[in-house]
């Protein structure tokens, strides 16, 4: 199990962070490849596949969520899992190719209650891919729980 998978709950194949590159306070920093052999470059785009903007957010969220679990000291989700609440300011700047691997940073900006307030990056190489504001929340989640 690596370090990430320690932390998160999430597994592939909706895992979109290969590892963590520091952690510095209020700020992580992880990177992801994304290879090609990714279902869902089958259908986005065939014969010229791009990285869905929706999943590199997600990746951006995930590595929040490992930002989260580290100062909460909650690995593996333990007494719960992180829950986005809301999501603003997306911008898209170049997109990401098979073969491709971004650096994602999260900053935690400030804290409300249960609510972490935060702003993503992502680059590839020294180019920025996107950026993000989010939100989130660590809760237990209430309705269906399964042990599949």
């Amino acid at each position: 199990m690596t370090e990430v998978e320690k932390l998160i709950p999430h597994r592939p194949p909706f895992l979109f962070v290969d590892e963590i590159v520091s952690h510095d306070g209020e700020v992580l920093v992880a990177k992801r490849t994304w290879r090609a052999d990714e279902y869902f470059y089958q259908g986005h785009y065939p014969g010229a596949p791009i990285t869905p903007g929706v999943l590199l957010c997600e990746a951006v969220f995930q590595t929040g969520a490992l930002l989260m679990a580290k100062l909460l000291n909650a690995p593996g989700g333990q007494g719960g899992v992180p829950l986005l609440t809301k999501v603003s300011d997306v911008r898209f700047r170049l997109p990401v190719y098979p073969g491709d691997t971004v650096t994602i940073e999260v900053r935690r900006k400030e804290t409300m209650g249960d609510f972490h307030f935060m702003a993503g990056s992502m680059k590839n190489g020294d180019k920025r891919v996107m950026n993000v504001d989010f939100s989130v929340a660590w809760k237990k989640p209430d309705g269906q729980v399964t042990t599949a």
